[in-house]
């Protein structure tokens, strides 16, 4: 999926700069690869609506900009982003640009298809081992999401990676035996509770055992002893010897 953005140059780094940018209105962002780095600024809107209708890990964004010595365009993937988690706020954006005819590696989601499984409607759980997958493709083979369609599954049962229906121009990197989604069997209150009290839990009012505990020891802080007063024949004995060495 493609999505089309504008871009500025910038010049200065730094959290001030950064800070003045978004009381502006704007999204600092810094634009990596083909051997280069290119400090930017976003629009806010234009990224936010990039983010909410596409998710942006998988769609390539023509990014048009401006302010350097002339407008530039080029292909590039949201790498990352950070979000201020009590205002909402886009705080950064990390863009990483690309090469139409080199193949990336990219990761995309995994989506569930086809009716629910009978064996769920029985009362199984369906579990999503992997809700993405790592790939390697051309940009423009990138696909949204890679479907699965789980709905022929028993209790037991799974697909693997190396029974996923095969894409054209796209190669899945994980490990052919890896589970992506699989229906298990429910468990019932008895084993539940069985879980939940074998050793798991302790007995209320019971100190919890220790392996290899022995016999509880009370360890005292040790005071420095004191050293025996000697005698006075020795004293001066010892002040003769030295005075004889400095001679």
């Amino acid at each position: 999926m493609k999505f089309e953005m504008a871009a500025e140059m910038r010049t200065e780094a730094g959290k001030g700069v950064a800070r003045k940018l978004r009381r502006n209105g704007k999204v600092p962002a810094v634009l990596y690869g083909q051997g280069e780095c290119l400090l930017l600024t976003l629009r806010p809107d234009a990224l936010r609506k990039l983010l909410r209708t596409h998710g942006g890990s998988t769609t390539i964004l023509t990014l048009s900009i401006t302010g350097g010595t002339s407008r530039t365009t080029r292909s590039v993937l949201v790498r990352d982003y950070q979000v201020d988690p009590v205002t909402g706020q886009l705080l950064h954006a990390d863009l990483f640009e690309i090469s139409m005819d080199k193949p990336i590696r990219i990761k995309v989601p995994v989506s569930v298809v086809g009716d629910v499984p009978k064996a769920v409607k029985e009362g199984g759980v369906i579990h999503h081992n992997l809700r993405e997958l790592h790939v390697e493709c051309l940009p423009a083979a990138i696909p949204d999401r890679i479907e699965v369609d789980a709905s022929g599954l028993e209790v037991g049962q799974g697909i693997h990676v190396r029974e996923l229906t095969p894409l054209t121009g796209i190669r899945f990197l994980e490990e052919s035996d890896q589970m992506v989604v699989s229906v298990a069997a429910p468990i019932s209150e008895a084993k539940l509770e069985a879980l939940l009290t074998s050793g798991a839990v302790v007995e209320e009012g019971k100190e919890p055992e220790v392996i290899g505990k022995g016999k509880e020891e009370v360890v005292e802080p040790v005071e420095k002893e004191a050293a025996p007063a000697e005698p006075k024949a020795e004293k001066k004995e010892a002040k003769e010897t030295k005075e004889e060495k400095k001679k």
